[in-house]
């Protein structure tokens, strides 16, 4: 029963003028937005009530040598990882990936979809630097750090902006890809990338396990929100689009009438 009545959606979504499942997926977009702010404050408010406190402690000392809490568990090449993955979260890395992106896409005169990659990653960073400032968690101090780390703790600014960044780079290139399969890999491997930012900076010691899930948390929440916008303003693109073809049809319908006559 349960296979079918899913099958009996899938046909019924599939079966959708594409501007009705665009206004559908915005919607469902809105909601999932609303529910990750929802775990965003609540995990806020556990935080800076210190109800976690014991829980990061936890996982950051069982990342380390009980012995000599300076060296991390794991073989050595572990930590050279780390450290080569918590680069692709840079602002630097970041910077670049962006730059070269909407580059390209400029090039290949798709302006408002460079646009629209330029502005979601600024808005990250600002979004980023603004929560610093507000929350104002000082870095943990449970373990050395591995990497040097000079900003607030809360949010993770690694995994909040390479969750902008690379899901918002990701739901750009299924919109392009035509295959299925194709469409699947481009968001995989930018939650992977995004995932693996985050636990680097874990590894590193340089944040809380709670900084980095309220990054991945506010990271998914603004590339689903600038999703929804520039799916919204593509439909009202699509619509004038076909009011103009229609009016430059009846137009050419009316020439041709009168011509005949």
């Amino acid at each position: 029963m349960g296979k079918n009545a899913k099958a009996g959606w899938m046909k019924h979504l599939t079966r959708l003028k594409p501007r009705d499942r665009t206004e559908l997926l915005v919607l469902i977009g809105g909601i999932a937005i609303l529910l990750l702010l929802v775990v965003f404050m609540k995990l806020a408010s556990e935080v800076f009530e210190g109800e976690t406190q014991s829980f990061d402690k936890k996982i950051l000392l069982a990342l380390r040598d009980p012995v000599d809490l300076s060296h991390p568990i794991g073989p050595r090449w572990m930590l050279s990882a780390a450290l080569d993955i918590t680069a692709l979260g840079s602002a630097t890395v970041l910077g670049l990936t962006v730059f070269a992106v909407a580059g390209f896409l400029l090039l290949q005169g798709l302006w408002r979809r460079a646009l629209f990659v330029t502005a979601a990653s600024l808005g990250g960073w600002f979004l980023n630097s603004a929560l610093k400032q507000l929350f104002q968690r000082p870095r943990p101090d449970v373990v050395p750090h591995l990497r040097e780390a000079m900003s607030m703790s809360f949010p993770s600014g690694h995994a909040l902006t390479s969750a902008a960044v690379y899901l918002t780079l990701g739901a750009l290139s299924m919109h392009i890809a035509q295959r299925r399969l194709t469409k699947v890999y481009c968001m995989t491997v930018a939650m992977i990338a995004t995932a693996l930012v985050g636990m680097s900076r874990l590894y590193l010691g340089v944040h809380y396990p709670t900084d980095v899930l309220a990054g991945w948390l506010l990271g998914l929440s603004w590339a689903l929100l600038c999703w929804m916008i520039e799916r919204s303003l593509e439909r009202q693109a699509g619509l004038k689009r076909e009011r103009a073809e229609a009016e430059a049809r009846a137009k050419a319908e009316i020439k041709e009438t009168k011509t005949n006559e």
